[in-house]
């Protein structure tokens, strides 16, 4: 029992590690390219199509310019939910935020009480 306990941990931890990877737009597959938020099934089948149709995507504005519904504004949601063209971000789109780390610095103490 615990053996399968522990294997169904490590295997939630790689599936939440992979949640929250960059997608290469030019090597996913429909699944990967519906992960990122902002994609849906018919815009990830219009990248596949456009993609079979006219090769890797060079660059940003490459993308942008073929497929049909991406525009400048789309775009860096796109880059910023994960999404990179030849292994980048989209230049000048905000980076995805991280997540906050818990403060280090330790809690005031107590005043003492006077009698």
């Amino acid at each position: 029992m615990i053996k399968k306990l522990m294997l169904f941990l490590a295997a939630f931890i790689v599936m939440m590690g992979c949640a929250f990877a960059d997608v290469e737009v030019n090597k996913a597959d429909q699944a990967a390219l519906d992960g990122v938020k902002g994609i849906g099934p018919k815009l990830s089948q219009t990248i596949l199509d456009e993609r079979k149709k006219g090769g890797d995507f060079k660059d940003w504005a490459d993308f942008e310019k073929r497929v049909k519904g991406v525009g400048a504004k789309n775009s860096a949601k796109l880059s910023q939910a994960g999404l990179l063209v030849n292994g980048q971000a989209k230049p000048g789109a905000p980076a995805a935020a991280a997540p906050a780390a818990k403060s280090a610095a330790p809690a005031p103490a107590a005043t003492p009480v006077k009698k």
